[in-house]
């Protein structure tokens, strides 16, 4: 096995929770109505493309002369997005700062709007930790896509086979794969915790 020299963690579900239907449980009250506010109106694949660039302006514009019914609570998507990222996952940052503390390479590689993502900044100091951070709405690329890990790779000087990156996303840990990296699935820390056992990483 390659000696790991490089550590790459996604943040959302990984470092942060995030769940787009914590402010909607409030807004729209009604299961059944909330269901299809984000089924057929705010989708992922509608969020996903901020993800890759699209400003908040233009899609929310998009869904408004689509939807004007759903303007008000299409507009609290942005709006409210904070509190769709209530809490860290300490368990997951202590580790992430253990890591770092142990004189290894940390970087990060996210989707995420550009916008969201300085806010999110600001809300969990801990992300000005590692050495730096790929984030996909700056470059216009999103996981599991092979030019996102290109980037990260060329940005950072990281040899792909000596890196090892931790997702939630079963695709993009494939896609990470695919790209010579090493890589595996986050589902919580002690499991992550393991992990890094095994490669070498923490004692």
């Amino acid at each position: 096995m390659t000696v790991i020299r490089h550590i790459v963690f996604d943040i959302g579900k990984v470092l942060i929770h995030y769940d787009p239907e914590l402010p909607f449980n409030r807004l729209i009250p009604d299961a059944e109505e909330r269901r299809y506010f984000f089924e057929n109106v705010c989708t992922s694949e509608w969020n996903i493309a901020q993800d890759r660039g699209r400003s908040w302006e233009e899609a929310e514009g998009l869904l408004v002369a689509k939807f004007p019914q759903h303007q008000e609570n299409i507009r609290n998507f942005r709006k409210h997005w904070h509190e769709m990222v209530p809490h860290a996952y300490d368990a997951s940052v202590a580790l992430m700062e253990r890591v770092i503390d142990g004189g290894h390479d940390v970087t990060l590689l996210t989707n995420f709007a550009a916008d969201t993502f300085s806010e999110a900044r600001k809300l969990f100091p801990f992300l000005e930790k590692p050495r730096g951070v790929t984030v996909s709405g700056e470059i216009s690329m999103i996981k599991p896509e092979r030019g996102i890990y290109e980037h990260h790779v060329k940005s950072f000087s990281i040899e792909p086979k000596a890196a090892l990156f931790i997702d939630d996303s079963q695709k993009n840990v494939d896609g990470a794969k695919a790209c010579g990296w090493q890589a595996v699935l986050f589902t919580d820390a002690k499991t992550l915790e393991v992990d890094l056992e095994r490669f070498g990483i923490l004692p």
